[in-house]
């Protein structure tokens, strides 16, 4: 067997998630169904991340298994020609039978596009949240560095969340603003079901000054998901990247603000 590695990204705005469900529109489902017609066989994938529904993605990492041997471009040529406009596939690569999209991983890195203005968005509304009183973003990234570093995030997931351990290590985390747009990065290890939305949640409202800075070390120290404060919206959520050992020696793709912003 081989293993080839998918570098996927997607338009997340009418999909109910990354994995597949019955009788629901996922990402995976309609990536394994223009696979399986390429292969000529049932293929299954596994992705580095299960986004949610809404959530985009620029840098999903999925491996699958096949007989067939064919060149890189091929694959992507002939599964993206397969897939709906939504869903792309920009780069195939043999890998070896060790790599696993998902164990392999490092760290994963998701950016949260913000529109900090009074009128809503028009274009591509889905592509950014939106948020009509001024924010500070100076104070929004004073409070995410108190989150750097291994914690239990316990208070940053939802009651749902199936994670055996809500520990995880945040190794970057910056806010910035790009003139009306603010941009929230994230970096760790792995993620909660929801946490990026709910730091998102968490700076909004210190932003805004509806809470202090300090705010954020103590929903850390609390552990409670029920002293935090809300959800924020999947619209404008990307999985930007997935970084992995050297030796995968996986194409790099330029993630940075630009096109995608």
């Amino acid at each position: 067997m081989n293993r080839i590695a998918l570098g996927v990204e997607y338009n997340g705005t009418h999909f109910k998630g990354w994995e597949s469900q019955p009788n629901q529109r996922t990402v995976q489902g309609c990536l394994e169904t223009a696979l399986s017609k390429v292969a000529n066989t049932e293929t299954k994938t596994i992705a580095a991340g299960r986004t949610d529904a809404g959530v985009h993605a620029l840098g999903q990492v999925v491996h699958f298994d096949t007989e067939l041997s064919r060149d890189p471009y091929n694959w992507m040529l002939g599964v993206t020609s397969s897939l709906p406009k939504d869903i792309s596939v920009h780069w195939a690569q043999p890998v070896d039978n060790e790599f696993h999209a998902r164990f392999s991983a490092l760290t994963r890195r998701y950016r949260y596009l913000l529109l900090n203005r009074r009128a809503r968005p028009g274009v591509l509304p889905a592509a950014v949240s939106w948020h009509p009183r001024p924010l500070n973003e100076s104070l929004m990234n004073e409070a995410a560095q108190s989150l750097l570093g291994k914690h239990d995030f316990s208070a940053f997931r939802t009651s749902s969340c199936q994670a055996h351990t809500a520990i995880r290590t945040i190794v970057d985390i910056k806010v910035t603003r790009y003139n009306e747009t603010i941009v929230i990065e994230v970096e760790a290890n792995a993620f909660l079901h929801n946490m990026v939305r709910i730091i998102a949640g968490m700076l909004i409202a210190i932003g805004e000054g509806a809470q202090q800075v300090s705010w954020a070390a103590e929903l850390l120290a609390c552990k409670d998901r029920r002293q935090g404060g809300t959800t924020a919206t999947p619209d404008g959520l990307y999985l930007v990247s997935v970084s992995y050992p050297q030796l995968a020696q996986l194409p790099q793709r330029d993630n940075s603000l630009g096109f995608h912003l």
